[in-house]
């Protein structure tokens, strides 16, 4: 890739995947205000956020720099799931969860300059039927705090998927394919 890449994230999970991706990039954490308007939809959610951080990052790193910036939500029944604010609350996320299907959405924002494409990707998770002992363990283990929907597909939550229906990385924070097409119509090419 011959123009460095701004990633508008702190994840280590969408470091992970453009690494593997094999594409070079420089991290600027964006600041932008992620509280949203009542009543929007998930995907309306995820494309508004990802906008902002890339906004925001956007003067921090000048008008020709490439800006990659995302952000994913878990919905049950159209009802955004965050990052739970404490373990009870990743419990209650994770009863909601349980042995049913919920849909993980990922906004992606590119941005260099004025020009702007933001997209998402939907995929469907379908998860098992959780017992109060396996909710407890898994909250015990520390991983539901900081991710969507209290549960990390790449983690031990691995354990609770029964199947996916669309990219697993969207799942993970970052759809691949879809970044990569982005990067293809800003006429940048690995390698």
């Amino acid at each position: 890739m011959k123009e460095e890449l701004i990633l508008a994230s702190a994840s280590p999970r969408r470091r992970e995947i453009l690494q593997t991706l094999g594409i070079p990039y420089r991290i600027v954490v964006s600041d932008a205000d992620e509280i949203l308007p009542p009543d929007i939809a998930p995907a309306d959610a995820v494309e508004l956020l990802a906008g902002r951080k890339a906004a925001a990052v956007l003067p921090l790193v000048g008008e020709d720099a490439l800006i990659l910036a995302a952000d994913t939500v878990v919905a049950v029944d159209d009802d955004i799931l965050g990052k739970p604010a404490d373990e009870a609350e990743a419990a209650v996320m994770l009863r909601r969860l349980s042995g049913r299907a919920h849909t993980v959405y990922t906004g992606v924002a590119l941005r260099r300059g004025e020009q702007v494409m933001i997209t998402h990707e939907a995929t469907r998770v379908h998860f098992a039927p959780l017992s109060e002992t396996d909710i407890a363990a898994y909250i015990a283990t520390g991983e539901p705090a900081d991710k969507a929907g209290a549960y990390a597909i790449q983690g031990r939550g691995a354990a609770f998927v029964e199947g996916i229906e669309g990219d697993y990385f969207n799942v993970v924070g970052l759809p691949a394919r879809r970044v990569v097409t982005m990067l293809e119509r800003f006429q940048v090419r690995k390698g």
